[in-house]
Parts: C-alpha cells; sequence; structure tokens
C-alpha cells in the first residue's frame, strides 16, 4: 500500500458503537482528505414463506415501514457525519446479508478502508454490526478498522502492532503507523512467540533454539521498526515477547490502544503466532482493531 486510504466506507446500524465508528471514519476523512462513504445493511424477518395468503398484504405494508425506517436510519447517521464538517460522498442502503452487502459494496467503490462499530444491536436487531465485523474481516480484500469500547478510545493515543513478519502485518504496520501519524499516537511493534510441543521422528534436530528464533523476530521487528520511520516520522518502539499472542496484545493494548494485526500471515517464521491467530486477537482486545488482509487480496 502505498499511501493511505483515499476511500473510506463506514457500515451503521444506529447503535452506540456503530455512531462510534462513524466518528472514527469521519475523522480519518477529515485528517487525511479520503473520501467517506455510508452505508447500513437491513434484513426482513423470514416470514413470507409461513405467513398464510390473508397477512400477506400486512407483510407487504411491514416490508415497506423496515425499509423505509432503515433508509431513515442511515440518513440521519449521514446528517450526523456532515454536522462534523465531513463531506459524505454516499449514503448508500442495502439489503441482504449485512458482511455480504458491506463487502460487496466496498469492492464496487473500491474503498481502500472499511470501518465497523462491533456488538451494536441498533434500533432493530436485524441491523449491520456485531457478529459481522468479523464477517466482514474475513470476507474483505480491504483493511478493516473494528471500533468497540467508550468515548475515550477514539482518536487513539496508542498503537499497538502485533507483527509477524508476514506481507499482512507489514500492511497492518504501515497502514496503523499512518493512523498513529494523523493522530500524534505513539506506535509499538509487538512479535508474540510461541513454541507448540508437536511429535516427530526421533532422529529430527530442532533446525534452530527458541533463542535463535527470538533473536530472529528482534531483528525483524527493528527492520520494520525503521522502514515505519519514514512513514510516522518517528522510529516505533520494538517488544519481542512469548506466550499465546491475543493474551499478550490484549495485556499490552489495555482498553484504549487501537490494535493493528494482518489477517491470515504465516511470518518467516512458522512458529509465531499472530498471522493465524488474527481472529483471537480481534476477540481478545476490547478497543480498537485494524486487521489487514494479504496485500493481493489473496
Amino acid at each position: 500500500m502505498n499511501s493511505f486510504p483515499t476511500k473510506i466506507l463506514a457500515a451503521t446500524d444506529g447503535s452506540e458503537h456503530a455512531v462510534l465508528a462513524a466518528r472514527a471514519a469521519t475523522d480519518l476523512s477529515l485528517h487525511s482528505g479520503a473520501e467517506l462513504h455510508v452505508v447500513h445493511v437491513w434484513q426482513e424477518p423470514r416470514l413470507a414463506m409461513t405467513l398464510p395468503a390473508i397477512a400477506t398484504d400486512e407483510y407487504s405494508q411491514a416490508r415497506e415501514r423496515w425499509e423505509r425506517e432503515a433508509g431513515d436510519l442511515l440518513h440521519e447517521q449521514a446528517d450526523r457525519m456532515r454536522d462534523t464538517e465531513a463531506t459524505v460522498a454516499g449514503a448508500h442502503l442495502r439489503k441482504g446479508r449485512p458482511a455480504e452487502e458491506v463487502v460487496s459494496l466496498a469492492e464496487e467503490l473500491e474503498a481502500d478502508l472499511v470501518v465497523v462499530g462491533s456488538r451494536g444491536l441498533g434500533r432493530a436487531k436485524r441491523l449491520v454490526t456485531g457478529s459481522v465485523s468479523e464477517g466482514i474481516v474475513h470476507l474483505a480484500s480491504s483493511p478493516t478498522l473494528i471500533v468497540r469500547g467508550g468515548e475515550g478510545v477514539w482518536p487513539p493515543r496508542d498503537v499497538v502492532v502485533g507483527d509477524d513478519g508476514s506481507q499482512e502485518a507489514a500492511r497492518a504496520g504501515k497502514l496503523a503507523a499512518q493512523v498513529g501519524k494523523l493522530f500524534e499516537a505513539s506506535v509499538l511493534l509487538v512479535g508474540v512467540y510461541s513454541i507448540r510441543l508437536v511429535s516427530s521422528p526421533a532422529r529430527a534436530p530442532m533446525p534452530r533454539t527458541f533463542d535463535e528464533l527470538l533473536n530472529e523476530g528482534e531483528d525483524i521487528l527493528n527492520e520494520r521498526a525503521a522502514s515505519l520511520e519514514t512513514v510516522s516520522g518517528d522510529r516505533p518502539e520494538t517488544m519481542v515477547a512469548t506466550g499465546d499472542a491475543a493474551a499478550v496484545i490484549q495485556d499490552i493494548a489495555g482498553e484504549s490502544a487501537l490494535v493493528a494485526v494482518g489477517n491470515r500471515g504465516l511470518g518467516a517464521v512458522r512458529r509465531i503466532t499472530l498471522g493465524s491467530v488474527s481472529t483471537d486477537v480481534l476477540r481478545a482486545v476490547s478497543g480498537p482493531v485494524l486487521v489487514c488482509p494479504s496485500p493481493d487480496g489473496a
């Protein structure tokens, strides 16, 4: 990724977490000049096939009401974003499976950052956040920022990047460093290692000691930090730790730091755990999380 995202898509359901996500998307747009879009996805209860013929008209009227309410919610959120002097290039109403519709729209718009709240139910339980955020993370080819926590989590004062040496982690680190620069937040690169005992042939030697792996991990982090200095203006701090990646990252990040990880990265050393546990990190961390997939979208 050569520059900060130029087009941001914020998904909303009107919930507290979604409002916070919209605020984050708006701040990013205002600070970077990125084009801003907002989407709301609604679903209707699957009752039509079981309703008697006499109830068809009533159901049709209810469906029209749900769609109208969904449109009102969308435009209300868009107006709130405009109140902050942000320019909303498009307000999009979609119907269907929320994660799939959000990702589909992101691809249509060529949005290079999706912002979504987590655990929100909104004013109606058929709306677009909560577990849907994980679906977006796994489907999206662009980075996804999941925002949750209280008012104090945004803008971030600290950024923690989980780096396993993979391309995905490098992408996450670069974008996180750019976000850190926008809001003058400190950046910390963390490599977490875990040895997993696996049975192997009795005569198969371990290729390297665990200390050697840790040293290699430290070298990788130092190289990353040097490359990110040109992005953020300051050289990020580095830290190598051992244990469960999600737990370690959660302890370091606390409740307010922005955490950034790559999705599905394996890294130069396959005993590094972060790339394969991005979902665990997403579930463990209580503050905002930025997840970046492979740069080629594979």
